[in-house]
């Protein structure tokens, strides 16, 4: 994609933070922070890694283990879209079909209808054994279900526990014990040549194996921050192993069998495979979904610096002895770096002891850490070397760890509508539902809906979130009705006459 690659340019004054963002969280699901385990412990405790032994026997290329190990925990992500168009702007598969984002919606020139539900495709991993479920945000961003298909063909509906856009990494979890993962391994010791194997479902073709290289590292495509999101991190891993629409959200695999990357954008002019995709790490990822787990929410951490690749020019300029390290443009006025010391004119070289040369791998590296954490930083200033020990802040300039609220309701013309628990469901009966939590007057009312009154369904529709019951009333205009239990589990149906749309 010659207008994605073009991008990738050595950019100036880059905000060398870290992405976190704003969860959307899916009721009950929400780890309270004294509940939280870390993914890697699930793991650990699970037994599950036994089955790692077998593939000491596989002869070298021959990747029949990592297959059998990594199709079990790849599965098949359909979300549903109700009113709009898959991310809410515009059916723009059709205006912009090279997108990167694009690809898990099942290929160029598959157009949507203009109304009703639209359907998206893309992939997951699965992370534990207790049904935790890693993605990529843009492929259930704005949906009102979800689904989760497993590689022998059992379907749920997914809880979202919560979202990163900066990372573009999501967490969901289904409601099943014993589930086969994939191990988690180290993005640090991926090297360019080395074998991988990408997981997916591609064109909505179940359990996709393909093969290739890692063929670079540190890739910067300028894809998440070209949408908006300020602290984005982009440090992908680049490969050449096929990737095509649907294998948005699957797995990066060595031939160890264990998780690198999850796979997120191709670069190309037609929409599917030419030859190179790109993956975020899975250090990056365990971060991002150990922070959604904990605390419902990333803890974003900032070293409070702006920096600048350093390329012969600059270094000419500014009388740098190499072209090491990330330059120090503008220090924060009272962020971390600077009351930890940093100049500028710093020339950055390491963080924790791992060498960062760009400003991506540098905002990944900070990107591990939350706020309050002290980290040492390594920097070059003139000819002498020092060891910086910095306590990085949030962007508030605070140390403060955040816990999000459970917040999960939403409202529509004075109708508040709240998540459903498991509990709720199994007691009616029904696998969808949200429950009226408070009406003002108006429409709703008048038409007599009582608090306390769980939807199951508007207009034939089951709707299973707050958010996404909402956005399907908003789609909708005229009579429709809507269906569902009062609190003494009687099934009633309403006729609600909706304001007509111009």
């Amino acid at each position: 994609m010659k207008q994605l690659l073009d991008k990738h340019k050595i950019f100036t004054l880059v905000l060398a933070g870290v992405a976190g963002g704003v969860a959307s969280l899916g009721g009950y699901m929400v780890v309270a922070s004294n509940q939280a385990t870390t993914i890697e412990a699930k793991q650990n405790a699970s037994g599950q890694l036994a089955r790692y032994a077998s593939l000491n026997a596989v002869p070298a290329f021959d990747f029949t283990g990592v297959s059998e190990i990594a199709n079990p925990a790849v599965v098949h992500i359909k979300s549903t879209i109700s009113g709009g168009n898959a991310m809410g702007e515009g059916n723009r598969q059709q205006q912009m079909p090279v997108d990167p984002f694009e690809f898990f919606r099942g290929g160029p020139g598959m157009e949507f209808q203009q109304q009703g539900p639209r359907q998206a495709s893309g992939s997951g991993v699965i992370l534990s054994d207790d049904g935790f479920v890693v993605t990529n945000n843009h492929v259930i961003d704005g949906a009102s279900k979800i689904e989760v298909v497993l590689n022998d063909k059992r379907t749920y509906v997914a809880e979202l526990v919560g979202t990163d856009p900066n990372t573009d990494i999501a967490l969901l979890r289904i409601g099943e014990k014993g589930l086969p993962f994939l191990k988690l391994g180290n993005s640090d010791e991926v090297k360019v040549g080395q074998w991988v194997v990408a997981v997916g479902n591609p064109f909505n073709l179940n359990s996709t194996v393909t093969l290739g290289i890692v063929s670079a590292m540190g890739r910067n495509i300028d894809l998440l921050r070209s949408k908006g999101n300020k602290y984005a991190i982009e440090n992908f891993i680049q490969t050449d192993a096929a990737i095509n629409p649907g294998n948005s959200g699957g797995a990066l695999v060595n031939t160890a069998g264990e998780l690198v990357g999850i796979n997120t954008a191709i670069a190309s002019e037609t929409g599917s495979y030419a030859g190179y995709g790109f993956a975020v790490p899975v250090n990056l990822v365990k971060k991002v979904v150990n922070d959604i787990m904990k605390y419902g929410k990333v803890q974003r951490a900032l070293l409070g610096v702006s920096i600048q690749e350093i390329s012969q020019e600059l270094a000419d300029a500014q009388g740098l002895k190499d072209l090491k390290g990330v330059y120090v443009a503008e220090v924060v006025e009272n962020g971390a770096g600077e009351k930890a010391g940093i100049k500028k004119g710093d020339v950055i070289l390491k963080v924790a002891g791992i060498e960062v040369n760009t400003s991506s791998r540098l905002q990944e590296e900070v990107g591990k850490y939350r706020p309050g954490d002290k980290v040492v930083i390594t920097v070059r200033r003139k000819s002498a070397l020092m060891d910086i020990e910095a306590t990085l802040l949030n962007a508030d300039g605070k140390t403060k760890l955040e816990v999000a609220e459970n917040e999960v309701s939403d409202a529509y013309l004075g109708m508040k509508m709240d998540n459903v628990t498991r509990e709720e469901k199994l007691a009616l009966g029904v696998k969808s539902g949200v429950k009226v939590t408070a009406l003002d007057k108006g429409l709703f009312k008048d038409a007599g809906i009582p608090s306390g009154f769980v939807i199951t369904h508007i207009n034939n529709e089951p709707v299973y979130s707050a958010k996404g019951a909402s956005s399907l009333l908003k789609s909708l205009s005229g009579a429709i009705t809507i269906e569902g239990f009062t609190a003494d589990k009687k099934e009633r149906v309403f006729a609600v006459k909706l304001p007509r749309k111009d």
